[in-house]
């Protein structure tokens, strides 16, 4: 089993060529990508945060991981509904802010560090361009 690093840096390789991500699906059941996304996520004030379940960082674990892969496995995965809670603006108004339970945020990072590490190369020479400019671009 490859380690996380070398999964990504393969991925970037591909994306650098322009090659076609394949297999995407089978990636999530590399522990080594929870690892990696659980050593960013952990330090994060937000990850005591519960969602809409209880659980939260302090209650992760080799085992919570190897269930997140078994239930991906058999496509039994389910997304737990977010919890909605509102901020203040510096405006005065109120922003909506949803705070998913701690598996998904683990499995979010998770894909975003793939999908990150394919398009990024893809995406480091165009020019920084705002999102009006790029909705330009595109009419």
């Amino acid at each position: 089993m490859r380690n996380a690093a070398a999964i990504l840096n393969i991925i970037q390789k591909r994306g650098q060529r322009g090659l076609p991500l394949e297999g995407v699906y089978r990636l999530l059941y590399q522990r080594d990508l929870y690892l990696r996304a659980y050593a960013k996520l952990y330090a994060n004030d937000g990850a005591m945060t519960r969602g809409t379940t209880a659980e939260t960082v302090d209650g992760m674990s080799m085992r919570k991981i190897d269930r997140i892969i078994e239930k991906l496995k058999h496509e039994r995965y389910q997304w737990t509904p977010v919890r909605r809670t509102y901020i203040p603006k510096k405006n005065g108004k109120m922003r909506p802010l949803g705070m998913p339970c701690w598996s998904d945020k683990l499995l979010q990072e998770v894909i975003r560090s793939i999908m990150e590490s394919y398009y990024e190369p893809q995406f480091s020479d165009c020019p920084a361009y705002t999102i009006s400019d790029w909705l330009l671009l595109i009419r």
